[in-house]
């Protein structure tokens, strides 16, 4: 019999019953873990939180787990862990990015300021951080090198690659501290502390190095393709902030060794002041009839293959099949 989790169709019954039952307590932990007596930190720590989220950290968490004892008492810590990391993570990318909405909502910076967004996120840190300690130490050092991680992300995706660098590589490893690190923790950490050993823990962490570059790349796309009523992100934030992605590095790396009338007009448009909403419109239509995100959405493809190749060195069987289906749904999904 099959059966289903949110965004993995048609997987094992009893492994659906036994995940959908542990997702079940992580939410209610989730918010056991940002509750506070503080008058503000209550709401603004659980804005992003109440507006949602497709918790795919957690679900890695499980289903890594899944090869040993997913029930295992620190496997919901494991997952709130994953989760409030990422959730942090985000009210800080917002304020760098200067975006106006996140799933749907208002951001915490539009609602509360910079000052209040930045330190709601650091209080998630904080509370993500106990629970690695709750852990162990081992716990404690993988967490602690993923954070710095997502820290370096950000910061060399803020300062650009420097002169030399080649710039698709430099873009590949920005997506590799800010979005693959905190998969391969939760593939990682969910083996080990669901017992399943060090080289399930390993080739884990080593899918999720992958599913996450693949996960940004298709992201890159949906940022084009979808609005924010169904994204739940204001489509094109990162054109406005001057941030690159892999359609716009193809489109410049094509203007620069071909002569492409349509390439050029894009790249003018790239450099020019975005803060005009029909400008940025027009841009984002530009992109979507380009083929640069059609190339994207190969590349991401491709990676996500090649993470569904890292796990044919698992145990066959149905948490394999799962985390294949897993992984298609990651690069195929519409928001």
């Amino acid at each position: 019999m099959s059966s289903t989790l949110p965004g993995i169709p048609d997987i094992d019954a009893q492994l659906a019953d036994r995940v959908l039952e542990r997702l079940g307590v992580i939410e209610d932990e989730l918010r056991a873990a940002v509750s506070t007596s503080d008058d503000m930190m209550q709401w603004t720590a659980r804005h992003l939180m109440d507006a949602g989220g497709k918790r795919v950290r957690p679900m890695l968490v499980l289903l890594a787990a899944s090869f040993g004892d997913v029930r295992a008492p620190a496997v919901v810590d494991a997952a709130v862990l994953v989760e409030l990391t990422h959730l942090a993570s985000l009210y800080h990318d917002d304020v760098m990015d200067s975006a106006p909405t996140r799933r749907g909502a208002d951001s915490a910076h539009t609602l509360w300021g910079n000052n209040v967004a930045i330190l709601t996120g650091d209080f998630l840190f904080a509370r993500a951080s106990s629970l690695s300690a709750r852990i162990g130490a081992q716990a404690v050092a993988l967490h602690s090198a993923t954070f710095e991680r997502l820290c370096m992300g950000q910061l060399h995706e803020t300062v650009g690659p420097a002169e030399g660098d080649d710039p698709f590589e430099h873009y590949i490893s920005v997506l590799s501290d800010k979005t693959a690190s905190l998969l391969a923790l939760a593939g990682h950490l969910g083996a080990l502390v669901g017992g399943a050993g060090e080289d399930v823990a390993d080739i884990m962490r080593r899918y999720g190095e992958k599913v996450g570059v693949a996960f940004q790349l298709a992201d890159d796309v949906l940022d084009l393709e979808s609005d924010a009523a169904t994204s739940g992100k204001t489509p094109g934030i990162d054109l406005r902030e001057g941030v690159p992605t892999m359609p716009t590095l193809l489109v410049r790396r094509r203007a620069a060794e071909q002569q492409d009338p349509v390439a050029h007009a894009i790249v003018d448009r790239l450099d020019q002041d975005l803060s005009d909403d029909a400008a940025l419109h027009e841009l984002v239509e530009l992109l979507r009839q380009d083929p640069a995100l059609e190339q994207t959405r190969d590349l991401a493809q491709r990676t996500a293959t090649e993470a569904v190749e890292i796990l044919a060195e698992l145990p066959a069987g149905p948490v394999r099949d799962a985390l294949t289906t897993f992984t298609r749904t990651l690069v195929q999904r519409r928001r």
